[in-house]
């Protein structure tokens, strides 16, 4: 029977990340097999436990926009539009806003937003009073300006949202992109996510409530390994272009892979850990394969959420177990924030790219740091170095605080 539903595809990525800008930077440093993550050095971390992060000192902002444009962004929508502009010249479209367009939308999600941005703002207004304030403040703090600002750069006055779920945003935004096509709101959607938490008071909250890792870089992401001890923040973003099938292919457009389906649940039990049965994690993937038309020995690779926490790596391989019966222990499953380290709302946009590119090259990226694995670990996770293997069907999975499950499931055309 064939399927009636509108074909949603990718066609351009934009990463920014600590191991590369662009498509071919990423993979370069995916090849590379070594971490992004170093000490931190944006601010004093003499008072505090975690002392390491993802960090991009290659981003120069004047190099993407003028300055009367560059004093209304904040590093967090920088990134956002800048992923967007690599992601369109990977896609080879161009838009203007000298003509502007309906059917192209944007779809955009972080967990942060222009918190961080924010934060750098109190110190001037208690030593000054809001007049010491920039007086863009108020056009940056709030989440929505990155769609908000990728729309008015290139004249795009379709669909436009930026969710805020927490480290499932950028998968929630690509899987709503998706349904935006299906439904045929819009012919081309940038779909992604930005972040850029590394702030004083930001990283401290999360230091403050034993989330992240204590352990030295670059080593101090260790998925699936008995040293983990916590999760290591960075900072980046990813653009991924979704687009109609018909509208890519009248155009000769390189697909990397197919949109196939998507699902999202809430735990409904506890803001940091993870709900002790697993079953809203193991749903969303049966979901997700379900709405993809797939069954679990369909899956090639799964790149899973691996944020190197003691409960939550144990928790999503029993469900991922749970969800693929048998087919879990033949399926490779890689944790890649060993090498980009945790941009938060961002990670799972960059994981997508990830994914997309192992499936162009044929190469599945290692879970790096692996030195002894967590016998409550027991997948295939791909220890330290690559794998070849032609993939053909993949999943992503994203699990944030809040309990918000998400999982994607992409595949070749």
């Amino acid at each position: 029977m064939s399927d009636p539903r509108r074909r949603a595809v990718i066609t351009g990525l934009g990463p920014i990340t600590c191991i590369g800008t662009g498509r071919k930077a990423l993979w370069a440093g995916l090849l590379a097999e070594k971490s992004g993550i170093g000490p931190l050095t944006y601010f004093d971390t003499a008072q505090l436990h975690a002392r390491c992060a993802g960090e991009i000192h290659d981003f120069d902002p004047k190099k993407w926009f003028p300055p009367q444009r560059l004093k209304r962004l904040d590093r967090y929508a920088q990134f956002a539009v800048a992923a967007a502009h690599l992601a369109l010249q990977d896609a080879g479209l161009t838009y203007s806003p000298d003509s502007p367009t309906t059917r192209i939308g944007v779809s955009y999600g972080t967990a942060l937003g222009g918190v961080a941005n924010a934060e750098s703002e109190y110190a001037p207004f208690l030593a000054g009073g809001p007049k010491a304030v920039k007086h863009t403040l108020a056009l940056q703090v709030f989440g929505g300006s990155a769609h908000s600002n990728i729309a008015i750069e290139f004249g795009l006055q379709g669909i436009g949202t930026t969710n805020s779920n927490s480290c499932a945003s950028g998968p929630i935004a690509v899987g709503e992109a998706m349904r935006y096509i299906r439904d045929g709101m819009a012919d081309v959607v940038i779909a992604g996510a930005a972040e850029s938490p590394l702030s004083p008071l930001t990283y401290s909250a999360f230091d403050l409530i034993r989330t992240m890792s204590r352990r030295e870089p670059p080593t101090a992401c260790c998925p699936f390994d008995v040293r983990r001890d916590g999760f290591v923040m960075g900072e980046g973003a990813a653009a991924l272009i979704v687009e109609e099938y018909e509208h890519a292919k009248r155009r000769g457009a390189r697909i990397y892979a197919e949109v196939l389906g998507y699902s999202l649940s809430n735990d409904a039990h506890h803001m940091t850990s993870p709900h002790p049965t697993g079953d809203p994690a193991i749903r969303t993937m049966r979901e997700t394969l379900a709405d993809a038309r797939l069954n679990p020995a369909d899956i090639d690779y799964i790149n899973a959420h691996a944020s190197s926490t003691r409960v939550n790596d144990s928790s999503e391989s029993r469900c991922i177990h749970a969800a693929l019966g048998h087919h879990a222990r033949r399926v490779p499953v890689s944790g890649t924030k060993a090498y980009t380290a945790h941009p938060l709302g961002a990670t799972g946009a960059i994981e997508l790219a990830i994914c997309c590119l192992a499936m162009e090259h044929g190469w599945i990226p290692p879970t790096l740091h692996s030195e002894n694995q967590d016998p409550e670990c027991d997948l295939d996770i791909v220890p330290n170095h690559g794998r070849e293997m032609k993939l053909r069907r993949v999943l992503s999975n994203s699990f944030g605080f809040g309990g918000i499950n998400a999982c994607i499931a992409i595949g070749a055309v």
